[in-house]
């Protein structure tokens, strides 16, 4: 049996398959827990443990974070995890982390068209890189690369590059960022956590008003994302349309520059919890001209294949696929 767990700032979600032939669907058990209410993922995997009854010959963990010699530190949120600790603790035999990003890449050649939605059709290359680009709690970046006779992922930290700003609006907003800051990475603008940050740059410069009833409801909620989004997509309020738009705008330059940088003329894949949300937002032409805009090189931008993933569990599903390619190799 396997264990496999998509670690998030935000959820844990843990599932045990009894078989290769259960990867994706139909887990033994899944269950998820809300991430801040723990204090380490030991106490998350010891409860769906005992739960369930389950014994795992191995888990293989996502986890919101880079990894390094079978550490990782989460990057939104206190937790330290350590596969040798977790193998102890919880008596699990073998314990494998892999990068959240990575482990959606790890999924994206499973994927089937009725998983996706396809902003950008494109002219996709055979076994060219495929790039993941993923506004969630965070931003995360992953890629695959064809080794000859499959794609092998490989995760990175690029959503804490360096925000770049294209207008003089952007300009203004990363002074903003700079003062609360320090550095302003473009998770500071392009995640789900951070997106609140634009709602304040306009609000403390009175670019927009705020309407009451909205300034009401934003103090009543702990997470102010789902209340702005929606507001923006249903046209109820200047601000939150500016902030959604300036949103999709930073997110095509975080897209365009991974486009140059990886050259994924195999196809870029967006995932994520907030950008399945937003499609009606990315459907319109402008998100993609920005994408394309890259002077020289426009052109080869434009005929990249731009997909949504749909399906929330695809990391889930990559840290599962990765745990039983690991037992096939093993």
């Amino acid at each position: 049996m396997l264990l496999a767990g998509d670690i998030g700032g935000t959820k844990t979600v843990l599932a045990t398959y009894a078989g290769v032939t259960q990867v994706p669907a139909n887990p033994v058990h899944e269950i998820r827990f809300n991430s801040a209410d723990y204090h380490s993922l030991e106490a998350i995997v010891k409860q769906f443990l005992d739960r369930t009854g389950a014994k795992p010959r191995v888990a293989c963990f996502g986890v919101a974070g880079p990894v390094t010699d079978r550490h990782s530190r989460i990057t939104n949120l206190p937790w330290e995890i350590s596969a040798h600790e977790i193998e102890q603790a919880c008596g699990i035999p073998e314990v494998l982390l892999i990068n959240d990003l990575k482990a959606i890449a790890v999924s994206v050649p499973h994927l089937d068209q009725d998983g996706l939605f396809t902003l950008n059709p494109g002219e996709p290359e055979p076994r060219g890189t495929r790039a993941v680009i993923a506004p969630g709690t965070g931003l995360g970046i992953s890629f695959l690369v064809w080794t000859g006779t499959r794609y092998s992922a490989f995760a990175s930290e690029g959503g804490h590059a360096a925000f770049s700003p294209r207008n003089p609006r952007e300009v203004n907003l990363l002074e903003f960022l700079t003062r609360r800051y320090g550095h302003v990475s473009f998770e500071r603008v392009c995640s789900g956590s951070q997106l609140p940050n634009i709602y304040d740059y306009f609000l403390e410069n009175k670019i927009f008003p705020e309407p009451a009833w909205l300034k009401e409801k934003l103090t009543a909620t702990a997470d102010k994302t789902p209340v702005i989004v929606q507001t923006a997509l249903e046209g109820r309020a200047d601000i939150c349309q500016a902030v959604l738009d300036m949103f999709v705008c930073a997110l095509g330059t975080v897209i365009s520059n991974v486009a140059v940088t990886l050259l994924p003329t195999g196809g870029i894949y967006l995932g994520g919890g907030i950008v399945p949300r937003i499609l009606k937002r990315l459907d319109r032409p402008d998100f993609l001209s920005n994408i394309a805009d890259k002077g020289r090189f426009s052109s080869l931008c434009a005929d990249m294949p731009v997909h949504v993933i749909l399906d929330p569990r695809t990391a889930l599903h990559g840290a599962a696929w990765h745990g039983f390619e690991n037992l096939a190799h093993g």
